[in-house]
């Protein structure tokens, strides 16, 4: 997959580019992660991008000639690429969301920034997405989330496969409790069943932990209750 992301700040993604999962899935050719400072296409000498809104209020708002010239110049790497703008307007990200765009040819992510984007962007935008219902300076940080969210599912990122499968909201519930080495630590024990052996009883008990972890953390992910299996 190729992700392209629009920027005015293209250096905030060297950190999360050059580590850990990500840096791998780059070094074995899973993603290609590519970024492009929108005042590179600015029409001025002064790469300005921004202005004031026309019907007054404060702060600026990002230009649309600087935006779609860079959409459409990237558009010819990546013609299939589904245009995201990163926005507290948008569609929440999810796991059913991240698992739909981890299926996507490629994406191409517009960070907005300011007050906001010129309303006359959205008309080569494919689908605008927020991270949650608080607003922060600008949308790389949305699109870091979102870049991690989706990459992790592409096939032979992670190690294993199978680490996807029982993740929280991979099912619509939240994880169970996971323990590991030592059994014992300063008098707290893992739960005997974990250690015994019986996988039939180890599954029973993580699908038991999930729905009454679920129930007690995060409601209103329980849509039905009554078809849950105790």
């Amino acid at each position: 997959m190729n992700i392209d992301i629009l920027t005015l700040f293209p250096d905030m993604f060297k950190a999360l580019t050059a580590e850990s999962i990500m840096e791998r899935a780059q070094r074995f050719a899973k993603v290609k992660i590519r970024t492009h400072n929108i005042r590179d296409f600015a029409a001025n000498k002064h790469h300005k991008v921004d202005d004031k809104p026309f019907g007054g209020g404060p702060g600026m708002v990002l230009q649309c000639q600087p935006v779609i010239d860079t959409i459409k110049s990237v558009k010819r790497l990546s013609p299939r690429a589904k245009v995201i703008l990163m926005s507290p307007k948008g569609k929440m990200l999810n796991h059913s969301l991240s698992l739909s765009l981890s299926k996507a040819s490629g994406l191409m992510l517009v960070c907005g920034h300011y007050e906001g984007v010129d309303e006359r962007i959205k008309s080569i935008i494919d689908q605008e997405v927020s991270v949650g219902d608080y607003i922060l300076t600008g949308g790389e940080l949305p699109a870091m989330v979102l870049i991690d969210s989706v990459v992790r599912l592409l096939p032979g990122v992670l190690g294993h496969e199978e680490s996807n499968i029982d993740e929280s909201f991979s099912n619509g519930l939240l994880e169970y409790p996971q323990y590991t080495r030592p059994a014992n630590y300063n008098g707290k024990r893992v739960p005997e069943l974990l250690i015994s052996g019986n996988h039939n009883f180890v599954k029973s008990w993580r699908k038991k932990k999930s729905i009454l972890k679920t129930i007690e953390q995060r409601p209103d992910l329980i849509k039905h209750i009554s078809q849950l299996e105790m």
